[in-house]
C-alpha cells in the first residue's frame, strides 16, 4: 500500500494506534504502550512512525508493538510552507503553553494514515498520553468520536481534541480526506485537529475523562477526579522534558515516570487532588 509498510501482520481486528515522528515521541510512545498493557487489553498496539532510529524502533518492538512505517502525506509545497513550524506558529501562536522544540506541526497530518491500516476498528492515542484504566469500550463507539478540548474554561467544549479518537480504517475515507486536505489557500490552524473537526462536523463527544488534558489540573481542578480519569494527556509541555511548569505538574509527571518504567504504579485512589480543588 502506497506510503505505508507494516513489518508483521495484524493479530486482532482492533488496534490502539499512536504516531512517533522522532526519538522524543518514541519515548512517549513507549510509556503509552506500557500503560495500555497494564490495563489488560488484548487489542493490537500499533506505532506508526516516520523517522525513527534503529534503537527507538527496537525499544518499541520489545514492547510488542506492531511497527508501521508511514510516509508524510504527499501535500503541495504551498501546503507544506503554510504548515511549517515557524509559519504556523507565527500565524496561530500558542499562548497557553509551550510547544517543545521537537514538535513539528506538519508531521501531525501523518496520523491520517491510520485510515489506511488493516483493522476494522481503531482508537488513536497521542504519544504524549498514558492510559490509566481499561478503555476497550471505545472500540464500540462510532466514527468519529473524540473528547472536547477542555483545559481552560467550559467554553472549550465546542472544540474537539484529536489526542484520543475512534476511527474505522477505510481507503475510501483516506482518499476523500486527501482530496479535502490540500486545497489552494487552505490553513488548518491546529493542523490535524482543525481538519478532523471540519471533516467530521457531527463528531460524537467522548467524556473528558477519556482524554483528560494536563492543564485541567491547573485551570479547572473541580473537573479532576483521579478515579474517573481513563486517559491522561500531557498537552503542551511533555513529562520527559525539563520545563517551567514542572513543579506545578509534579504529581502528573511522577505518574508518567511510573508508567514509563517498570513501576510500581500508584493506585489512583492514593493520588492527591489538584492544589486548587475544594
Amino acid at each position: 500500500m502506497s506510503g505505508f509498510h507494516a513489518e508483521r501482520p495484524a493479530r486482532d481486528r482492533r488496534a490502539y494506534v499512536t504516531l512517533a515522528t522522532n526519538a522524543d515521541y518514541a519515548t512517549g510512545a513507549a510509556a503509552l504502550l506500557r500503560s495500555l498493557r497494564r490495563t489488560g487489553t488484548g487489542a493490537d498496539l500499533v506505532v506508526m512512525f516516520t523517522d525513527l532510529d534503529a534503537a527507538s524502533q527496537d525499544m518499541l518492538r520489545a514492547l510488542d508493538a506492531r511497527l508501521v512505517r508511514v510516509d508524510l502525506l504527499p501535500t503541495s509545497d504551498q501546503f507544506n510552507q503554510t504548515h511549517a513550524r515557524r509559519a504556523l506558529h507565527g500565524a496561530a501562536p500558542f499562548t497557553k503553553g509551550e510547544k517543545p522544540p521537537f514538535h513539528t506541526p506538519l508531521d501531525n497530518f501523518a496520523k491520517l494514515r491510520l485510515w489506511q491500516l488493516d483493522y476494522a476498528r481503531v482508537v488513536f492515542i497521542d504519544a504524549d498520553a498514558i492510559v490509566l484504566q481499561n478503555i476497550d469500550r471505545l472500540f464500540e463507539y462510532p466514527e468519529f468520536s473524540a473528547a472536547p478540548n477542555v483545559y481552560e474554561s467550559l467554553g472549550d467544549f465546542h472544540r474537539l481534541n484529536s489526542g484520543v479518537f475512534t476511527a474505522r480504517p477505510s481507503q475510501e475515507t483516506f482518499d476523500a480526506m486527501m482530496a479535502r486536505l490540500d486545497q489552494p489557500g487552505v490553513f488548518w490552524r491546529r493542523t490535524d485537529q482543525t481538519f478532523l473537526e471540519t471533516y467530521f462536523p457531527n463528531w460524537h463527544g467522548l467524556p473528558v475523562f477519556d482524554n483528560m488534558l494536563q492543564y485541567v489540573w491547573l485551570n479547572l481542578p473541580q473537573l479532576w477526579k483521579w478515579t474517573d480519569i481513563r486517559v491522561l494527556h500531557y498537552q503542551y509541555e511533555k513529562p520527559w522534558q525539563d520545563h517551567a511548569k514542572a513543579d506545578s505538574l509534579r504529581v502528573l509527571i511522577e505518574l508518567w515516570q511510573a508508567h514509563a518504567g517498570d513501576g510500581p504504579v500508584p493506585d489512583l485512589r492514593d493520588l492527591p487532588p489538584p492544589p486548587g480543588a475544594a
